[in-house]
């Protein structure tokens, strides 16, 4: 069933969603050479908490961190450990979500440490503008494919891919609700857009084949030919006119 929020409820979204944002960037700017991303997750965890949040990850069906941390070839869902160090030019995907007065915020991007290559760069590029792509999309009496179809779209274009084995998602007080939302196109409309719904967009794009694997720790998930990936994602609130995003900090 999709929950549909109150104008009391987005306000508390919103400050769940403003502190993931100030954890996400408090992360990304911790992303440098020699670091490792458990040091980086400490970090999204203090700032979690000196929001006034708990972390929406921590212990989420056993995960073990604040943050999923994932670089390079990983996709999403890497746990963060001080034998990872972060390499000149790699790209590091963060997660974040935050947990307060009830209600998730939950936010990702793709940071690199360095200078990426142009490829690596692009890459980037198209995923973050690929979530913008999609959110045009966002408005009362679209459907959630007519979302998915302008990420693919958008990815496709520029030679990317996207997964389709992980999607985005409904979110509140629960930090996964109905509806999915995939970010490429599929057969049927999907979830009609109403106001008072919000969803978690979060293209998910491969360099090279949109195939995925999980690995044996039964949480990272790495593209299946070694390509490298990124990740964008924003919590976004639908109303009567352009969509809110809630997860800014």
């Amino acid at each position: 069933m999709i929950k549909l929020k109150s104008p009391r409820e987005l306000r508390l979204m919103r400050e769940a969603g403003r502190i993931a944002g100030r954890a996400l960037l408090a992360g990304g700017k911790a992303v440098k050479p020699g670091v490792s991303t458990a040091d980086i997750n400490a970090v999204i965890h203090e700032e979690l908490l000196r929001g006034g949040a708990l972390p929406s990850f921590l212990g989420y069906n056993g995960f073990p961190a604040s943050a999923c941390i994932s670089v390079n070839k990983e996709v999403i869902h890497g746990i963060p450990s001080r034998s990872v160090i972060i390499n000149e030019g790699d790209l590091v995907s963060i997660d974040v979500g935050a947990f307060k007065d009830g209600y998730h915020g939950d936010c990702a991007c793709t940071f690199a440490a360095g200078t990426p290559s142009p490829k690596a760069k692009l890459l980037m590029d198209v995923t973050r503008q690929s979530f913008f792509e999609g959110i045009r999309q966002a408005r009362e009496g679209k459907h959630v494919s007519d979302i998915g179809a302008a990420v693919q779209e958008y990815v496709e274009r520029h030679g990317f891919s996207v997964v389709r084995q992980f999607v985005g998602h409904g979110l509140g007080q629960s930090l996964h609700e109905e509806p999915d939302v995939p970010n490429y196109a599929f057969g049927g409309a999907g979830a009609r857009l109403v106001r008072g719904m919000t969803i978690a967009v979060e293209p998910m794009v491969n360099e090279g084949g949109y195939e995925v694997d999980i690995l044996e720790d039964g949480w990272t998930v790495v593209t299946a030919d070694g390509s490298l990936s990124a990740h964008f994602e924003h919590s976004v609130a639908i109303t009567d006119g352009e969509p809110v995003i809630l997860t800014l900090p």
